[in-house]
């Protein structure tokens, strides 16, 4: 699908609203055809036959009369088409953010954050203008200069075959040029996109660009991405102020030669003055909603070029479903068992290659390099993904058979880059469990080394906390995701991913002091980079290139000469 067609498509929902101020356009019309035929036998009546005053008023009562009906059937004409732009404008948006959540964990990976919030946001606010105010506009160029016509027509013919001979002038010029500003406004919101997403990126990353002496070069390379974009901005506009200098051109023309036919035809005594001034005051309307339209070609062009953009998020792929299913999880510590399971991202090699693997109550470390799938074994646990084939069996059940929010309520996440939120610790931590009371904050707290950290704040667990965890540090960000972990207390399932990397060793041994106390009534599955966690680990599984090359106790793998054994041995050296 173009994007013109994306774009007619969406039109579709708007069609009632847009026939309404359609309507209320050629009323509007009917109105000003009415008043410039009053004007015209006003005008008539004063000059050129010297009618008294008391002749006068009255249709210059209806004269006064018409305009404030007028100016309100503009203004409803307009409200009503602004309105439905807003609320399409509203549902598109809440279509594309369920496209967005679609994607799934993997997808939004994929996806630069800054350049989706561009489409999301500059992206949907392009395309609104178009049916907020160039549709509308278009209908008024297609209906009202032959509503118009018909009444130039009865007055003087030859003046309404100069109007319809002209008329084609500019929309014709129009297309001649809109393949130029196409490409224009093209080019211009693709820097737009690219624009958004380097300085949301660089925005992002401005701690670590500082720690780097990098901050100056990316300020640097910002900065002629936004010339980049003043530069085709300007493009943009050149192009539509020289195709409204040559629309008005036209327009003007073809009323000039309007004027002096009726002119010469005056003189000639082959026209009335009211049928030639009624003519001239309509000659100028005629013209106007088709200027109206060459000056809202722009809006036209944008919208173009952002559809194509979000044509291009709602076709991207979806991540395959989850399958819901309705049964509870176990109560207690589960047992899972991986029977042959495989799953390839979108596009990409298979990340998992015929796992086959126990995990049962106590500490789990799954280890490997990095890419061996170790994340994407975390994600099939969580329920974010679901398998391509094999299955996951939860005690004597399918993992695909439980219901996917009751799965994840049994489960406490801590990932290796745990996302803070704006506002309080005290917010963060309620995130994993609304309705804890003090106490179960006060153990959590204890537990992960936190109350240490909130004892140095100025506020303790109402501290406010910046958007990414501004105003704590890696490790105490990790205790932080630790002490969210405690708080669900309900969850019999743990799953890691290296939560003690940003930590030092007395941190590190703090936290694995927690998790084996966390080990001895659930389930534990810690992903570890860092060998040294798997030494205190009930059960090693070593992953190699999406598949388990080996798994059992620590200690014997060590001594078996296997892959285990060679990872450390990589460490150590």
């Amino acid at each position: 699908m173009q994007a013109g067609e994306w774009l007619r498509r969406e039109a579709r929902e708007l069609r009632t609203p847009l026939r309404a101020s359609a309507l209320l356009g050629l009323l509007q019309a009917l109105l000003l055809v009415a008043q410039a035929w009053l004007l015209a036998g006003i005008l008539d009546a004063a000059l050129r036959t010297r009618a008294p005053a008391a002749v006068l008023w009255l249709p210059l009562l209806g004269l006064l009369a018409l305009a404030p009906l007028r100016v309100l059937l503009q203004a409803q004409a307009r409200r009503v088409a602004f309105d439905a732009g807003q609320r399409l404008g509203t549902r598109l948006r809440a279509r594309l953010l369920r496209q967005a959540h679609a994607l799934g964990v993997a997808g939004l990976r994929a996806q630069s954050g800054g350049e989706l919030l561009t489409r999301l946001v500059d992206g949907v606010e392009q395309v609104l203008p178009y049916f907020a105010r160039y549709l509308p506009a278009a209908a008024a160029a297609a209906l009202l200069p032959l509503l118009l016509a018909l009444f130039v027509f009865p007055a003087d013919w030859i003046s309404g075959l100069v109007l319809l001979l002209t008329a084609p002038l500019i929309p014709l010029f129009m297309m001649l040029a809109g393949g130029a500003a196409e490409r224009a406004s093209r080019r211009r919101y693709a820097q737009l996109r690219r624009l958004g997403a380097a300085f949301l990126d660089a925005l992002g990353g401005l701690t670590t660009l500082r720690q780097l002496g990098a901050a100056q070069r990316v300020a640097d390379r910002l900065a002629a991405e936004g010339e980049d974009y003043r530069r085709l901005s300007m493009q943009v506009l050149r192009v539509a102020f020289l195709s409204a200098l040559v629309l008005e051109f036209f327009a003007m023309a073809g009323i000039a030669v309007v004027a002096v036919l009726i002119g010469f035809r005056l003189l000639w005594r082959e026209l009335s003055f009211r049928d030639g001034l009624f003519v001239l005051l309509l000659a100028p309307e005629f013209y106007l909603p088709l200027r109206a339209l060459g000056a809202l070609r722009h809006a036209r062009m944008d919208a173009l070029a952002a559809a194509a953009s979000l044509h291009a998020l709602e076709q991207a792929p979806a991540a395959r479903a989850v399958p819901a299913g309705t049964l509870p999880p176990p109560a207690a510590a589960p047992t899972l068992r991986l029977e042959d399971v495989h799953y390839a991202h979108a596009g990409r090699a298979a990340a998992l290659r015929g796992v086959q693997a126990r995990i049962g109550p106590g500490l789990n470390v799954l280890v490997g390099a990095s890419g061996a799938g170790k994340s994407t074994l975390l994600d099939l646990l969580l329920g974010f993904v679901a398998a391509d084939a094999g299955r996951v069996r939860v005690e004597d059940g399918v993992l695909a058979d439980l219901d996917p929010r009751q799965w994840r309520a049994r489960i406490a996440w801590v990932p290796q880059r745990p996302h803070v939120f704006e506002g309080s610790v005290r917010d963060n931590l309620l995130l994993a469990a609304p309705r804890a009371d003090a106490g179960a904050l006060a153990r959590a707290l204890a537990a992960s080394g936190l109350d240490a950290v909130l004892a140095r704040l100025p506020h303790g667990l109402d501290t406010p906390l910046g958007e990414h965890g501004t105003g704590l540090s890696g490790g105490q960000l990790q205790r932080l995701a630790l002490a969210r972990a405690l708080l669900r207390e309900q969850a019999t399932l743990w799953l890691l991913d290296e939560p003690t990397a940003h930590l030092d060793a007395a941190g590190a041994s703090q936290v694995l002091r927690v998790i084996r106390a966390a080990a001895a009534t659930r389930t534990v599955l810690l992903a570890a980079h860092r060998l040294e966690l798997a030494r205190a680990a009930d059960q090693v599984l070593v992953l190699q290139d999406g598949r388990i090359a080996e798994c059992g106790a620590p200690h014997a793998l060590a001594a078996s000469g296997g892959a285990f054994s060679a990872l450390l041995a990589a460490e150590a050296a």
